[in-house]
């Protein structure tokens, strides 16, 4: 009986959420939030941005432009989640989770000083290179750390950071006009990057496996995943694809749909939309993933968001109380499925290269997206209209599912 009590109350303090754990996850989940409001504060300011620095000049010439910038700061945050994956694993969680977020809160506020949009594309690669980092390291470091009973929840509550910050760029757009103005909001980071650097402390499971590992078992554990390594790439990488587009042309979509108006208001509403529909999904996709099982709920998100898609760029020539809704239910998709990737995905690997693994499955197909995103902006005079081309590049979201379908393992 004694045993039976002493059992119960170990799997108790197993089960126990420490003062600091819960410091750490404010601290990841506030990174979550800023460093989404540092990827889509361009795509709300675009459409003005690109104007101030071009000056008048034609409407192809402005969609190049602006595919230029959107595609860098992604083909920035595929380099910098691979990077930041290998220099986690060496250095470990803590340092590279500060180093990361201090990234991306320079090249942010620097934004707000510069007089020509190369000047642009370069801020914004070292911007995505640093938040790329972080979302692996945040969710790296969370998957080792956190009890395993309600793992899966504040992972998926983790999650909806990140549509928090898409939600709040969109509320920054609403009330500051002036995009230089607006992209002072690199400042925030670089207080949480010192934050994070004192208080943050390493894991004890990284710790462990820096005893025991040499390069040889490091390179046994890439062969023995690489299964694994396929499969969560083409996976991430669809819904991805899928998800970036959206985010980073509905407001010039949104635009396309105005007569007789400057947009600001509706582009604002839009990216609010975006950032409140994932909130919600992430949130909700822990309790999801418990209920359903990772892979039916996959499967189920990955249908929604393709009809969804349909409905939202083919039904749609005006904006109406209609297009909101579908803009908010499709956002809503998009966010469960990240939070049960980010479940997921780093659970995947051995310890010794779960941030590396994970960095390259949540980033192989960033290096797509940004291909996606140039071509959503370049290819619109040819496919008919923003409309069209989101459409046609949301198709991908039929690979993720069939992989899906075909792969009992996810």
């Amino acid at each position: 009986m004694v045993s039976a009590l002493n059992d119960k109350s170990t799997a108790a303090d197993a089960d126990k959420i420490s003062a600091y754990l819960w410091g750490m996850f404010v601290i990841c989940f506030v990174g979550n939030i800023l460093g989404g409001a540092a990827s889509t504060l361009m795509s709300v300011y675009l459409p003005v941005l690109v104007k101030d620095l071009l000056g008048t000049v034609e409407e192809e010439k402005l969609g190049q432009v602006s595919a230029y910038i959107s595609a860098l700061y992604f083909v920035g945050w595929a380099i910098g989640g691979l990077f930041m994956g290998v220099i986690c694993d060496r250095i470990g969680r803590s340092k590279s989770l500060a180093l990361s977020i201090g990234i991306f809160g320079l090249f942010t506020l620097l934004v707000s000083f510069v007089f020509s949009w190369e000047m642009i594309i370069v801020l914004r690669f070292m911007c995505g290179f640093g938040v790329g980092g972080m979302l692996v390291i945040n969710n790296t470091l969370l998957s080792e750390i956190w009890p395993q009973r309600t793992r899966a929840v504040f992972i998926g509550i983790l999650s909806i950071g990140f549509p928090v910050g898409i939600f709040s760029s969109g509320a920054i757009n609403y009330m500051v006009s002036s995009w230089r103005e607006g992209f002072m909001m690199g400042i925030l980071p670089l207080g949480l990057c010192l934050i994070a650097f004192f208080i943050i402390k390493e894991s004890d499971a990284w710790m462990e496996s820096r005893t025991v590992k040499g390069d040889r078992q490091v390179r046994q554990n890439i062969r023995d995943h690489r299964t694994e390594l396929l499969n969560g790439s083409i996976i991430f990488g669809s819904i991805l694809i899928g998800l970036w587009a959206v985010f980073s042309w509905v407001p010039t979509w949104v635009q396309s749909l105005l007569t007789g108006s400057d947009g600001q208001r509706e582009r604002g509403i839009s990216m609010m939309l975006l950032g409140a529909g994932g909130l919600s999904g992430g949130f909700v996709s822990g309790w999801l993933s418990n209920a359903l099982g990772t892979r039916k709920a996959m499967l189920a998100c990955f249908a929604g968001c393709f009809i969804l898609s349909f409905l939202l760029f083919k039904g749609n020539s005006t904006f109406t109380g209609i297009t909101v809704v579908e803009i908010a239910l499709l956002a809503f998709m998009y966010g469960i499925s990240q939070g049960l990737l980010a479940v997921y995905i780093p659970q995947l690997f051995a310890v010794s290269i779960r941030a590396m693994a994970t960095g390259f499955c949540f980033n192989i197909g960033r290096f797509f997206t940004a291909a996606v995103v140039f071509f959503v902006g370049a290819l619109v005079t040819t496919l008919g209209g923003y409309g069209n081309s989101l459409f046609a590049f949301s198709s991908v979201l039929v690979v993720g599912f069939v992989i899906l379908l075909l792969t009992k393992k996810i």
